[in-house]
């Protein structure tokens, strides 16, 4: 099994998740990608975050016409804070050796792994696909990590990955950046402004009915 999964706060998701997933998923191809909300972002100073409830629902709307993506309520079941560690381990001990797992993220968040719990462990735990925008280019790992960690890692011309210690790749890829963003969604939906094009037409309706994002 090749399974991706993309965590976040989805608050909400929008075109730019689903776009960026099926494009990793076609790179990989992978049979499915997973996307997981968190339940309470560690890094997150914002204290306004729509419940997990209406962000998993979210989620589930926008995906269900997507045979190859999946949802996982697995942050929201552990409650407390949602650590990427755990939720990799769980999917590890849960399918074992038959699973080839691809943790998804973006450039600027694996700039800033170093403040995620764990992240020495986590990133040898796993293949990590970092989707970069157009022109971006890592050419040692060594600009981005500590170096005595980054030195675990070789570059790999036939794979274009960079291969851990543990035989798992740390992959760099393009994808096509949508500009848009879950923070400017909320303040059009709170000056009243349409979202129409920037999110499924599904959750233009979900919002609008459960009154979301009206006083942030």
């Amino acid at each position: 099994m090749k399974w991706g999964i993309l965590g976040g706060t989805f608050d909400p998701i929008h075109i730019g998740h689903l776009r960026c997933a099926q494009e990793i998923l076609e790179i990989f191809e992978l049979e499915k990608v997973i996307f997981i909300p968190a339940f309470h972002p560690p890094l997150k100073a914002r204290r306004d975050i729509v419940s997990f409830h209406h962000r998993m629902e979210m989620v589930r709307l926008a995906t269900s016409g997507n045979r190859s993506f999946d949802v996982s309520d697995i942050e929201g079941r552990r409650e407390g804070k949602s650590y990427s560690i755990e939720t990799v381990e769980y999917f590890l001990k849960e399918h074992g050796k038959d699973l080839s797992l691809y943790f998804i993220l973006g450039q600027d968040a694996f700039r800033g792994i170093g403040m995620w719990k764990d992240w020495e462990k986590l990133l040898l735990l796993c293949n990590f696909v970092v989707m970069t925008r157009p022109g971006y280019e890592v050419k040692d790992l060594g600009d981005l990590l500590p170096y005595d960690f980054a030195s675990q890692f070789k570059y790999d011309r036939d794979t274009d990955g960079f291969e851990g210690s543990t035989g798992y790749p740390i992959f760099f890829r393009e994808v096509t950046f949508l500009d848009i963003s879950s923070t400017d969604i909320r303040h059009r939906v709170k000056s009243g402004k349409s979202i129409r094009y920037i999110v499924p037409e599904s959750l233009c309706d979900y919002i609008s009915e459960h009154l979301l994002y009206r006083d942030i």
